[in-house]
């Protein structure tokens, strides 16, 4: 019997499930590509486990609990962070943005980028970019048929290889304003690694008009348990490693742009639009700080 979108489901939400459910029934664990260690850990995938979807392995079902245990309520500071991403892409969809670029997009799950683009506007392309090799399989099999969203796997530390990529170059019009997504992304680079002159790159190949969106976890409202989860996360053996930074570290990220309102700000605090866009927790919504620059 064909199936059909559940009452009030759109239509994306809908083909986003379906593809879900081909891929659970067509692959199996060996599917998994060449290379990837599944004993090892991966952020990437612990995220997804956080949020719910189905593309993680035990190691990284197990640190995902670690960390959970350590910060109860942290499932609904991920879903903050996913909500966000929702409305940062309708503002910018608002402000005539029409291309996007993805950094550190993740294992797909429902309301992708290119999913909440194309409902406003079909027009919209979209190229998102990982270097977990689950991740970019999964995004492969989601966008078969999508001829204006892309996924390529690289190193968000490499952006000029990132601008060279074909589907970007494809895709992309760099002449033109652009939508930078780095969504919990720069909290990964530590210190030594110049994340300020990381974004400075990318920045500088944007056109005037262009926007970035940053969340970064934040140590300004915690206390002893988010030290205990990034213990967590140290003893995982995973390279992925959280660097904290404060509210005008985080700002300083924005060199270059002009955040725009209400500024950087808690993750449920950036323009909610109802309940399902904050947490019940006070402390969940302040564990990442998120914010939007324009490029003049």
């Amino acid at each position: 019997m064909a199936q059909s979108p559940n009452p009030g489901e759109s239509l994306s939400s809908f083909r986003s499930r379906q593809t879900e459910k081909v891929f659970f029934v067509t692959r199996s664990p060996e599917w998994v590509p060449p290379g990837v260690d599944i004993s090892v850990p991966s952020m990437a995938r612990t995220y997804d486990f956080m949020l719910g979807g189905g593309h993680h392995f035990a190691v990284d079902r197990a640190v995902g609990e670690q960390i959970e245990r350590a910060m109860p309520g942290l499932r609904d500071a991920a879903r903050v962070n996913r909500a966000f991403l929702g409305r940062a892409v309708r503002f910018m969809t608002a402000q005539g943005i029409r291309q996007f670029l993805d950094i550190g997009s993740g294992i797909p799950t429902v309301a992708n980028v290119h999913e909440v683009a194309q409902a406003q506007d079909p027009d919209c392309r979209v190229v998102y970019v990982d270097r977990d090799p689950v991740a970019v399989a999964h995004s492969e099999l989601m966008l078969v048929g999508n001829d204006r969203a892309a996924i390529v796997q690289a190193d968000m530390r490499d952006p000029e290889k990132i601008f060279d990529a074909p589907q970007v170059r494809a895709l992309l019009d760099f002449e033109k304003p652009v939508g930078l997504l780095m969504l919990l992304m720069l909290h990964w680079v530590p210190d030594e690694s110049g994340p300020l002159e990381l974004v400075g790159r990318y920045g500088a190949a944007l056109a005037p008009g262009s926007f970035l969106a940053i969340t970064h976890v934040t140590g300004d409202h915690q206390g002893e348990n988010l030290e205990e989860a990034t213990e967590a996360i140290k003893e995982s053996r995973s390279p992925d490693q959280v660097n904290l930074r404060t509210h005008a570290q985080v700002t300083e990220l924005f060199t270059g742009f002009e955040i725009v309102e209400p500024g950087l700000v808690g993750c449920g605090e950036w323009r909610p639009a109802g309940p399902a866009d904050i947490s019940a927790a006070a402390a969940m919504n302040m564990l990442v700080y998120a914010g939007i620059g324009r490029k003049n």
